[in-house]
């Protein structure tokens, strides 16, 4: 108190003892301490505010779900009969249910019935109400509550020992079969492509729940899309279509470059610079940046380099035994890429050394029955085996070491579609592969197949059309899969899988901004302020009108000049020498109805005054020693009766 007490009469003598100082600063109160602000402290409290009324928001729409999910349960169980299925749903719905109970129920349920899906069930929605691809854009439930799906993981492992397969699934809605389907390395984007010819991107971290595009174009025109890849790199991506050219297009859609056409005369087709025929698929080194191939219709594989599009790199032609040429339908290269593989249309699958084109390294000529298109040929990431998907309805593996017999078949797989995928876990346990269906006939099944032994693991029932493309993307180990009806579908684990698809599926859709919604916006110019608006004209007769008054605009317009022209104005033609000559002898058109006589007309006068022709010969002119030939008309005069009656 003894210290503060002298300073406080200090500040107030130092104030009150010197008034010129106040007066001389312009303010009074000199000599004060100022206030300060703690920014810091100021932030965190607007942001405790901000995360408190979050919380009390989403506590009451957390409710509000809570109280819908009760009624629609209530509603299930009393509209299904109590079977083993129904007794499965209201075990994976409910949240009161145990532990014990819902593990004992799951074995039930997958002991009493094999075509039920293996995996964490569906969610209630999806059960309720079929999901109609066409008539939303927002299409499937949430997948449940992470706690809940990790619980019964927990038990499947524990009873199985093996690796399950939990998926939950998202939709992209497009109306056109996907034809191809593309990760970039990282996982971050998705491209696809289909009969429509357009290519759409995704982009998974940008997303929110309405699942749309953020871009769309048609790099090939009127071509179909067959097959989308990204580079190792992730930076290009090839496009091949039913054309004969291949393209190249970097992440944003610009085109990188375009192989170039063969001339499809040449009979060698090693001797032309590129493909001359529709193209079946195309693939990417996977080591190499920029390299890849392309396999067509002119019985060619070749490999290509982005910096040189006007040629090929190396040809590879497939033959068969007999040294016919054949047609590839699928290609791809090995792990390492020093193999290239490639299907052909008579059921072999050839395989080269990258460098040596001539003669292929590993050639089995009925891996499939002959007339059918292989649809798809794949190495594991181990690299020793290759996985064929046949157009016999059949899924094959092939030991690279000993290419001499199938290690495995699958039969009963029908396909319908050049495109059909096949592809290898991430950890190379399990082989995967879609089924066809016709309209109205089933649905199409997800297929998975142990690589060991090759039984049949797992079926998931997609939708009701044919399952095309498949795609296991090893970094987020996700499952891609692209259908005939136009659905783009994700498979992900809640907690195996990484990114991709969980970025998106917790984002709520954004609503649309005020500004967004303005369908006009006004635009203020000077011109079209009162003072500088034109009058505008109501009746047409009264503008007539005035017009006709006005000395100006009711002027008759002056006749044409006729001769050479007065008061300061030039003639119709003119007075020079080119408007006469065009006047008085370009433009006559007199002409003689008859030139014969026109040129008689001067005979009498040139045969008494010869002055042209006949004076040039008089000097030189021979003299006539024969008697002259008489004309045809004497001798017709001279000629006797009887001939001119026999006439």
């Amino acid at each position: 108190m003894e210290r503060s007490g002298p300073s406080e009469v200090t500040g107030s003598d130092s104030s009150g003892s010197d008034p010129q100082l106040a007066v001389t600063m312009g303010f009074t109160g000199f000599g004060k301490k100022a206030r300060t602000f703690d920014l810091e402290a100021m932030f965190e409290q607007t942001r405790r505010t901000a995360v408190e009324r979050s919380r009390k928001t989403l506590e009451a729409r957390e409710k509000e779900e809570e109280m819908n999910r009760e009624k629609e349960l209530r509603r299930q169980i009393e509209d299904i009969e109590p079977t083993s299925s129904g007794s499965n749903v209201v075990r994976d719905c409910s949240k009161s249910s145990s532990r014990d109970t819902s593990s004992s129920e799951s074995e039930e349920s997958s002991d009493s019935s094999d075509d039920e899906l293996i995996g964490p069930p569906l969610p209630p929605k999806m059960i309720e109400e079929p999901v109609n691809p066409m008539e939303e854009d927002i299409l499937g439930p949430l997948p449940p509550p992470l706690n809940e799906e990790e619980e019964v993981e927990e038990e499947e492992e524990e009873e199985d020992d093996e690796e399950e397969v939990s998926i939950s699934l998202i939709f992209f809605l497009k109306k056109y079969q996907v034809s191809a389907l593309g990760l970039d390395p990282s996982g971050a984007r998705l491209v696809t492509g289909g009969y429509d010819y357009d290519v759409k991107f995704w982009d998974f971290a940008g997303m929110d729940a309405s699942f749309k595009a953020f871009r769309s174009l048609q790099p090939c025109e009127c071509h179909q899309i067959k097959s989308l890849q990204y580079s190792n790199t992730g930076d290009m991506i090839l496009v091949v279509s039913g054309s004969s050219q291949a393209k190249v297009i970097d992440r944003d859609g610009f085109e990188v470059m375009e192989c170039i056409k063969g001339d499809q005369y040449i009979v060698d087709m090693a001797n032309t610079k590129g493909h001359t025929a529709m193209l079946h698929t195309g693939s990417w080194h996977p080591k190499i940046k920029g390299e890849f191939m392309t396999c067509s219709n002119d019985a060619t594989v070749r490999t290509w380099e982005v910096e040189n599009p006007k040629k090929q790199k190396n040809v590879f032609k497939p033959r068969t035994m007999q040294g016919k040429k054949v047609i590839p339908t699928t290609c791809t290269y090995s792990r390492d890429g020093n193999l290239i593989a490639a299907a052909c249309q008579n059921g072999s699958i050839q395989i080269w050394d990258r460098n040596l084109t001539v003669h292929p390294k590993f050639h089995y000529k009925q891996a499939h029955d002959p007339g059918t298109d292989t649809s798809c040929v794949t190495f594991s990431y181990d690299g020793n085996v290759l996985a064929s998907r046949g157009g016999d309805d059949t899924l094959k593996l092939w030991d690279v070491r000993q290419f001499n017999k199938p290690l495995f078949s699958a039969s009963g797989l029908p396909t319908m579609f050049p495109m059909t995928d096949c592809c290898f876990s991430p950890d190379d346990k399990l082989v995967v592969t879609g089924t066809s269906v016709q309209r109205g006939c089933g649905s199409g099944k997800l297929v998975f197949f142990e690589r060991k032994t090759f039984q049949r693991v797992y079926e998931i029932d997609i939708t009701d059309a044919s399952v095309v493309r498949c795609l296991w993307h090893p970094k987020l180990n996700q499952i891609m899969v692209g259908t005939g009806n136009g659905l783009a579908k994700v498979y992900y684990d809640p907690n195996k899988s990484q990114r991709g698809a969980k970025l998106c599926v917790v984002k709520t859709q954004r609503k649309a901004k005020q500004a967004e919604t303005l369908t006009q916006d006004y635009i203020i110019t000077p011109h079209a302020l009162p003072m500088f608006r034109e009058p505008r004209q109501r009746s047409t007769r009264k503008q007539l009108e005035k017009d006709r008054l006005d000395p100006l605009k009711s002027h008759k317009p002056e006749p044409p000049v006729a001769g050479p022209g007065r008061g300061g104005r030039v003639g119709t033609h003119g007075g020079t020498l080119s408007s006469y000559i065009v006047k008085n002898i370009a433009l006559d058109k007199t002409d003689d109805s008859n030139p014969r006589e026109a040129i008689l007309r001067h005979a009498k006068a040139a045969e008494d005054n010869p002055y042209w022709v006949s004076p040039a010969y008089s000097k030189t002119q021979p003299k006539t020693m024969f008697a002259q030939v008489e004309s045809d008309d004497e001798e017709a005069k001279n000629e006797p009766e009887w001939k001119k009656r026999k006439i």
